[in-house]
């Protein structure tokens, strides 16, 4: 049976193309020209992000942050399990131990309750993973983070133009709290380059040193400035500036965003309306977006009752030519994790995400025609 509905398709939102064949016309496609400085100001003005870098990835972004840490052999970052294994391995590749977090019952995110039994003398950091968008609590996380001296990263990859209530009842960004974060703008996100990140740092501490991690370890921006008279070498780094062409591409995206998003959560609402009849059954668990959180629309999922309960339906849902899939497998039980000796962890929740969530087809020209399809196959196999 071909795939007729996919689980993602690219979205072209308006100007794309005309903006990198601007960008190659100027003369300039290599990185941190016109379309970056645009998309950094976008984000910083709209977000309250306190400085921004485009990247290459979300996975060089981690990479950044975990440079602009210190981090090195011995030191240990707490961070879910449940997650993809660029939040781990931009730690890993510093010499870092990593403490798994079991997630949530009721949502995939980390167990906050779960944290300060975690951490010890050795803990740097706490690498936050708002899954699908929806915020972890971060009051509490900030608190104990605090308490102890710890830095927080928050994984944001989810999670563009989603917010989290604080207890003063202000809505901030996701992004905008910990004292850096990463954002992913691979084709599967709501507002996509392709492959694309940013790092946005929050504490004016690693501002000016974030900025010669990203230009290879030099002071290059600082010349072009003319705050220097020549730039050097004077730090590591790496080449995680992306080129114009991907910030061009981007920009596009951005200056339609609030259309994208009001279609996904269009989507995402008749989603979870068609479904919701149906997950009386007891046969799946629709998601929870705690009070604290908004939805951004990033993912549309449930929590079956069984692993062969997800096999079913995802086997009903591909003989009718539509794919629906799983995501993460816990990291803690990968082989990687495993070959280094490190204990058997018993992180339940964690598990009955890798075991039972499934995620469901959503990207801006899915027709909610289409919708109603898959909620009756669903309803045909509970």
């Amino acid at each position: 049976m071909s795939i007729k509905v996919p689980f993602n398709k690219p979205y072209l939102a308006g100007n794309e193309l005309q903006h990198i064949e601007s960008a190659i016309k100027s003369g300039k496609i290599s990185g941190n020209g016109k379309f970056t400085f645009l998309c950094h100001r976008f984000f910083e003005d709209r977000y309250n992000f306190k400085k921004c870098f485009l990247t290459s990835s979300c996975t060089d972004a981690l990479e950044m942050a975990a440079l602009l840490l210190e981090i090195s052999p011995g030191d240990e970052v707490i961070m879910p399990a449940f997650t993809f294994v660029s939040t781990a391995n931009a730690f890993v590749l510093r010499g870092a131990k990593i403490i798994f977090c079991d997630s949530r019952i009721d949502h995939p995110g980390m167990d906050e309750s779960k944290l300060k039994q975690l951490i010890t003398e050795r803990t740097k950091a706490i690498v936050v993973v708002h899954y699908a968008g929806v915020a972890c609590n971060m009051d509490s996380i900030m608190k104990l983070a605090n308490h102890y001296n710890l830095f927080v990263v928050e994984d944001a990859a989810h999670s563009i133009d989603s917010y989290y209530i604080n207890s003063a009842g202000k809505k901030v960004a996701l992004g905008s709290i910990g004292h850096l974060s990463t954002f992913s703008f691979h084709e599967t996100k709501n507002i996509i380059s392709g492959e694309g990140g940013m790092l946005v740092v929050n504490d004016e501490r690693f501002k000016k040193r974030a900025e010669i991690i990203w230009e290879k370890g030099t002071n290059r921006s600082a010349f072009f400035r003319g705050e220097v008279d020549k730039y050097n070498w004077v730090d590591v780094g790496s080449s995680f500036l992306p080129s114009e062409v991907t910030a061009a591409f981007l920009w596009g995206q951005l200056e339609n965003l609030d259309r994208i998003q009001n279609r996904r959560l269009e989507l995402w609402n008749k989603y979870y309306n068609c479904l919701s009849e149906i997950s009386e059954c007891g046969d799946f668990k629709l998601p929870i977006i705690p009070k604290y959180a908004t939805n951004n629309a990033h993912i549309f999922y449930f929590v079956c009752s069984t692993p062969k309960k997800r096999s079913k339906i995802i086997a009903k849902l591909k003989a009718n030519g539509i794919l629906a899939v799983f995501h993460y497998i816990s990291l803690h039980t990968s082989p990687y994790y495993k070959s280094k000796g490190n204990d058997n962890l018993d992180l339940k929740n964690s598990q009955i995400y890798t075991d039972r969530l499934l995620r469901l087809p959503l990207f801006y020209e899915l027709e909610p025609g289409i919708i109603d399809q898959i909620s009756n196959l669903i309803n045909e196999t509970v």
